[in-house]
């Protein structure tokens, strides 16, 4: 298999493993988990968070080592000086967001910060949590797209 190739079939395994894992939590998970008095609440969210957590950082990880590995091999670094490539733009900063969150707020800041708000303000935290990650699927919704529409040549 050629080298681009590869790199490609990674990226692309790695993004919808790492979007489809947020789209699950976003649009199941977290709507479905209202119903539940909000101690369970917060013990099942840390539950599934965790468990996918492990799963989120390897995708993203591989996701950005292989998002290089295709710039590096068709030194694609100019692209980001074309308008026309928004969407590479896009993809960096969501990926770049993600990474910040999963490699360095959570496991220093964000994961104290949640208990002790979800302790004082357990249904503001659910809604805080639940609009954070709306907001960051619709983001990656669009680079997703951006991405699709920009790899078969039809850029905006």
């Amino acid at each position: 298999m050629e080298t681009y190739v590869l790199a490609r079939v990674l990226h692309v395994l790695a993004v919808v493993h790492w979007i489809g894992g947020v789209a699950m939590v976003t649009l199941v998970i977290l709507p479905q988990m209202r119903g539940l008095p909000a101690a369970d609440r917060i013990a099942t969210f840390e539950r599934l968070e965790g468990r996918f957590g492990g799963q989120a950082k390897l995708s993203t990880l591989v996701a950005g080592l292989s998002g290089l590995w295709m710039l590096w091999l068709t030194d694609g670094w100019g692209l980001f000086l074309d308008p026309g490539y928004w969407w590479l733009h896009l993809m960096v900063a969501v990926w770049a967001i993600f990474t910040l969150v999963l490699f360095v707020l959570e496991p220093l800041v964000l994961h104290r910060w949640f208990h002790a708000r979800a302790t004082r303000d357990p249904e503001g935290t659910f809604a805080l949590v639940l609009r954070l990650h709306r907001v960051l699927l619709a983001l990656s919704a669009l680079a997703v797209a951006g991405a699709v529409q920009g790899a078969h040549g039809g850029l905006i």
